[in-house]
């Protein structure tokens, strides 16, 4: 199973509950609402989207009605991160 884990030479910053990651070996800046950063802070070692998907649920109180769309969001989230450069593989 895939493992994700975030890339190291970003900075992170908490701002008026969101977290803005700067990146600056390519001078990005990126917003992530407050799932996202809980989600990014957890990627500091390497995980997989299942852990992912139920620290979500846990932390979030989410049914399990909607692991699938909890899921999904993720899978999105972690590809759109990968297209920053700020997330990898792990490996």
């Amino acid at each position: 199973m895939k493992t994700f884990i975030q890339q190291k030479q970003c900075d992170a910053t908490l701002l008026d509950d969101e977290l803005i990651i700067v990146d600056t070996r390519y001078h990005t800046i990126t917003k992530l609402n407050h799932v996202g950063g809980f989600c990014w802070s957890l990627l500091s070692e390497p995980l997989t989207i299942d852990f992912l998907v139920n620290a979500v649920k846990q932390k979030y109180d989410i049914e399990d009605s909607q692991q699938l769309k909890v899921q999904q969001d993720l899978e999105r989230f972690l590809s759109e991160l990968m297209n920053c450069g700020l997330v990898n593989h792990a490996s």
